[in-house]
């Protein structure tokens, strides 16, 4: 399955964009997508500390929500081929793909991630987040290993698993006392509002 504007969208990128400055940029910040490594590690941290445990809880279940919607349920079932392969002229930088294209786990991992995180860390970490985010999703485009239909719908469904995550970390925090004191020990600070400063 193809869309005209997907094939027209990614030749223009190598057309337009490419350069040999960009080419060292974008598949460096590919990687941090691999996996999910950089938001597992960032969540892994973030649980260590009382103030951002909360933000942490948030981020693993976004990043499980897309683990098991994207990698596990809609990659194998869609088997969308990769652009590279089927879309005359299109090269591709770096390695080949072994799963399929539909939709961008690197892209849905990475914004549910940072979605989750922004619900209790502050404006100045959590922006900073989201652009990075954004642009694992764009880097998929650039080295040409995803349609663009495969990251605009890696970045809807990653926003609602971010959202998602919340919902059930929130649930937990008003229903399980055990929780809350884990998270937050002092009930002053016991509030779904609170920040991180």
């Amino acid at each position: 399955m193809q869309f005209a504007f997907d094939a027209d969208f990614l030749l223009w990128i190598q057309e337009h964009l490419r350069c040999d400055f960009l080419n060292y940029i974008f598949p460096n910040i590919t990687v941090l997508g691999n996996a999910g490594i950089f938001w597992i590690l960032l969540t892994a941290v973030l649980l260590c500390f009382k103030k951002t445990r909360r933000a942490a809880i948030c981020s693993l279940f976004a990043l499980l929500g897309s683990l098991l919607l994207n990698n596990m349920l809609l990659k194998p079932l869609v088997g969308r081929t990769r652009p590279y392969e089927v879309i005359e002229g299109l090269k591709l930088i770096g390695k080949r793909a072994t799963d399929p294209s539909f939709p961008s786990g690197h892209t849905a991992a990475s914004i549910a991630s940072a979605v989750a995180l922004c619900r209790f860390l502050k404006k100045r970490y959590s922006i900073p987040l989201v652009v990075l985010a954004l642009m694992i999703g764009f880097s998929r485009l650039y080295i040409g290993i995803h349609y663009p239909t495969d990251v605009i719908v890696g970045l809807i469904d990653g926003i609602l698993l971010g959202i998602l995550g919340c919902l059930i970390e929130s649930q937990m925090h008003k229903k399980w006392a055990w929780y809350a004191e884990i998270c937050d020990g002092d009930k002053a600070e016991n509030q779904d509002s609170t920040q991180v400063e």
